[in-house]
């Protein structure tokens, strides 16, 4: 139990230190974006040391915001949505770390057994993180060869590509990983009931 306890008290910990630093950011980019609408004097001391230190990390965004025809004025907006997804990853790899090392540990003490059932559910488990995966880069102007997110189109491609081929289209939507992701629970539950 004090592997358990400490794991607890570790996540909470990092809970607590995102959500912080999310808060400050976004009182950063808020007094940003209050300055460079207008809605703050541009002249305030305030405004003037923030937009000197958060303009120049800002740039790459607001770069990319003006090639898509967006306004450069909307870029803290994106770098706090960015921040928050970020953050979201974070906890939720920690999480799920935390969560695979007391499998781990539990399934090693088990024998055998547990060690087919963590090596099912570890390989279920990539396979449905890369479905994942490769659903939300399809929203994001994001390259499937991108080296960030090679291998998810790489596992999934294999699954992916006759399942498009069966069913049926429906305009831009594509229900292949949704039916992936069901039949891949589907077969998982198969395997661990062996």
């Amino acid at each position: 139990m004090g592997l358990y306890s400490g794991f607890a008290l570790l996540s909470h910990l990092v809970r607590t230190v995102v959500l912080v630093a999310v808060a400050a950011i976004a009182v950063v980019l808020l007094i940003d974006w209050l300055a460079r609408t207008r809605r703050l004097n541009p002249f305030h001391p305030l405004a003037r040391g923030v937009r000197r230190t958060v303009d120049p990390l800002l740039l790459p965004i607001e770069r990319r915001i003006v090639r898509a025809g967006g306004l450069p004025s909307s870029a803290p907006i994106w770098a706090l949505v960015g921040a928050v997804i970020l953050g979201i990853i974070l906890v939720t790899g920690i999480d799920w770390l935390l969560g695979s090392i007391i499998a781990a540990s539990i399934a090693v003490a088990s024998g055998p057994m547990g060690l087919f059932v963590l090596l099912v559910r570890v390989t279920f488990g990539v396979l449905q993180l890369a479905l994942l995966i490769v659903v939300i880069v399809s929203w994001l102007p994001i390259s499937p060869y991108s080296p960030w997110v090679r291998w998810a189109f790489a596992l999934t491609e294999p699954i992916l590509r006759p399942l498009r081929q069966m069913l049926p289209t429906f305009g831009a939507l594509d229900l292949s990983p949704l039916v992936a992701y069901f039949l891949l629970s589907l077969l998982e539950s198969a395997f661990l009931r062996l």
